[in-house]
């Protein structure tokens, strides 16, 4: 039998990052992970042990340190960006930089005082390799909505298994994980993320839904239309079940207002969104 090294990669995950910007006595923050993976000729490694290829993840995460002290962290794609080329442009042995940033926001409460907010988390990755190819993807995640209304669901497979009841008026509650990916130098990240961020929600409340998968469509297509700027967008939307309680042993009725709220098993839609004439990504987000 004949065996050989497949695709590989390593590097430091999740390095906690808080840079405090002082503009006298007022303090400005930014709390981030970043993840960092880099491959190329690390062949040796694998094969014989010899690491003179290798950059060492404890290397990587000083870097992150360093470069946040020297750069700041502004926008957290360009901060991604320094970092990747950093990696590519300085060691001939990595060939790829995958550099993946999340940030958890914080609300000032005075000129140095914050309180953690507790919605979601804006992301990005960003993929930079030696022939000078770069994708920029910006996202979020557990951003969590519901419509109390306007959601039905039927006309579905039935088969000896089926329970599920169809409904016309049921509640539709999900936690957004969305990525978007931009066509190539975005002007502001900032500004396209509130955009786009808009058009989703303004999709979720405004789309009278027979299916979560036509939500999901729908939320994919505004952002598209808001925001020239990216030219894909890739969903996933668990969808958070509310069970209608049956109330009639106590001699009470429930015209669709309480509710059990299920945790699992959960419906989970993923799909895509992009325009027609949307470059090739290059290589995989992930």
């Amino acid at each position: 039998m004949t065996v050989k090294l497949g695709a590989n990669r390593y590097g430091k995950a999740e390095t906690r990052l808080v840079r405090v910007v002082k503009d006298g006595p007022v303090h400005h923050i930014k709390d981030v992970n970043v993840s960092t993976a880099l491959s190329g000729d690390m062949e040796a490694a694998h094969l014989s042990g010899d690491n003179a290829a290798v950059l060492p993840t404890d290397s990587q995460k000083n870097t992150v340190f360093a470069f946040a002290r020297e750069h700041g962290v502004a926008e957290i794609e360009t901060f991604a960006l320094l970092l990747a080329r950093h990696f590519v442009e300085t060691r001939p042995t990595v060939h790829h930089a995958r550099v993946e940033v999340e940030e958890y926001a914080w609300n000032r409460r005075g000129p140095h005082s914050f309180v953690r907010d507790g919605g979601e988390v804006r992301t990005c990755v960003v993929h930079h390799d030696r022939d000078g190819r770069t994708t920029v993807v910006s996202g979020l995640k557990d951003l969590v909505v519901l419509n109390s209304t306007g959601s039905e669901f039927h006309g579905y497979i039935v088969d000896p298994y089926t329970t599920l009841q169809p409904t016309d008026d049921r509640v539709l509650a999900t936690a957004v994980a969305a990525r978007w990916r931009h066509t190539g130098q975005t002007p502001s990240y900032a500004k396209s993320y509130e955009q786009v961020r808009g058009a989703l929600l303004e999709a979720f409340a405004g789309t009278h839904s027979l299916s979560l998968q036509q939500t999901l469509y729908a939320m994919g297509e505004r952002a598209l239309t808001t925001c020239p700027e990216i030219c894909e967008v890739r969903l996933t939307l668990p969808n958070k079940h509310h069970f209608a309680v049956d109330l009639s042993p106590f001699g009470l009725d429930n015209d669709n207002e309480v509710f059990h709220a299920a945790d699992r098993p959960y419906g989970l839609i993923e799909g895509g969104v992009l325009r027609e004439d949307a470059p090739d990504a290059g290589f995989a987000w992930e």
